[in-house]
């Protein structure tokens, strides 16, 4: 896999000698490169452009000094610089920071070949090709699970060679990180998005010269250094996402949260997942938290769907253990006797089993295709 175009690219944008550059997954896995005009943007180095979980397409522009900033953090962060491999899709900004990193820190990194999709085994060979002592990678939640649950004692013995694992892109159950601890694995989870060029705080707590504020509505902000210069061509979506306050430029997010005592962020839910149902404001993202405490969960996903007795429904996408079809069937069957009473009024009017979560390419889930699953399951009922 040739990423010596894409890491000259880069360069040249960081160091003010080329255009914005935004990165592709090419027909054999090697980042392709676009140059997209940036008017009105000065020093704009990267281009991230996502769809999106719930489908709505956006292009966040990356400054030259908001990716350095976010380099110096990551650094000062994890106690140093190092190689870095990458595991994620170049054109999400998880994966082109790895590149970014590297170009700052003087390293190469090397690209796991994802052609195949996302195994253990090429990741444990990716990883074996390293020859830093100081090594890095970032991870999504279910390619983590992925590692833990591969019965190769190579693939376990590179995981722990790494200095740190970041995992982003999701929340982590409470299951999987002390799965992670157990094996000796040194996880960082990180919260953070395109508009902060990717993660901005480390286990709770904000990078150097990130700000985090919970608005009065319940809403995570986040400013300082690392926030984006906006959206391409999208004046208006960028004033209601980006907004100036007390000096400081603030990305407001769609997520909800909460600060303790000692400044550490709990991200509780997504701002848009209340569900109104019989009369009732649920949040889908506690239900899915529930049903992730459940024996025999891997994970969970909730959503509200139209129904005509309750206004909307809840509704609830399952990755079950036992992905047998007698497995997913008994699942379904225990609602009536066991974790249907345990949840109570919380309990989803439609489940649907599976053996995992559907993804978007970028590991995070596909929130809007496994909506759009649970709703014809429940019209259909």
């Amino acid at each position: 896999m040739n990423i010596e175009p894409a890491l000259n690219a880069l360069a040249a944008a960081l160091h003010g000698e080329g255009p914005a550059v935004e990165l592709s997954a090419g027909p054999d896995g090697s980042p392709a490169l676009a140059f997209p005009p940036t008017p009105g943007i000065e020093d704009a180095a990267v281009v991230v452009r996502t769809s999106g979980s719930t489908g709505a397409p956006k292009a966040t522009v990356l400054t030259v000094d908001a990716l350095a900033a976010s380099s110096m953090a990551t650094a000062f962060a994890l106690k140093g610089e190092g190689q870095w491999l990458l595991a994620l899709p170049v054109q999400y900004v998880a994966g082109v920071q790895v590149l970014v990193r590297s170009l700052f820190a003087g390293t190469r990194p090397w690209v796991m070949d994802l052609t195949g999709g996302f195994t253990p085994e090429a990741f444990t060979a990716a990883a074996q090709e390293l020859t830093d002592k100081v090594r890095f990678t970032s991870l999504v939640p279910t390619q983590l699970q992925r590692l833990l649950d591969s019965p190769s004692a190579e693939t376990l013995a590179v995981l722990r060679r790494f200095n740190a694992v970041l995992l982003g892109g999701g929340p982590a159950s409470p299951a999987l990180l002390g799965a992670a601890r157990d094996a000796g694995v040194k996880v960082v989870t990180t919260y953070g998005s395109a508009e902060t060029c990717g993660g901005c705080v480390y286990d709770g707590f904000p990078l150097e010269d990130v700000l985090v504020r919970v608005a009065e509505d319940g809403r995570i902000l986040l400013g300082g250094a690392t926030v984006a210069a906006g959206y391409l061509e999208a004046p208006g979506l960028s004033a209601e996402t980006f907004v100036e306050a007390d000096g400081v430029r603030w990305y407001r997010t769609n997520d909800l949260g909460e600060l303790d005592a000692e400044g550490r962020l709990t991200v509780l839910g997504r701002a848009d997942d209340v569900v109104i149902t019989g009369g009732l404001k649920v949040s889908a993202g506690h239900v899915q938290a529930e049903l992730e405490k459940l024996d025999g969960v891997r994970a969970a996903f909730v959503a509200g769907v139209p129904s005509a007795e309750w206004g909307h429904a809840l509704a609830a996408y399952v990755a079950v253990d036992d992905s047998s079809p007698e497995g997913l069937a008994a699942f379904a069957d225990r609602r009536g006797e066991t974790w249907g009473p345990a949840l109570g009024a919380l309990a989803p009017k439609t489940v649907l089993p599976a053996a995992e979560l559907l993804m978007l390419p970028n590991g995070k889930p596909d929130r809007l295709g496994m909506t759009v699953l649970l709703d014809a399951l429940h019209q259909g009922k």
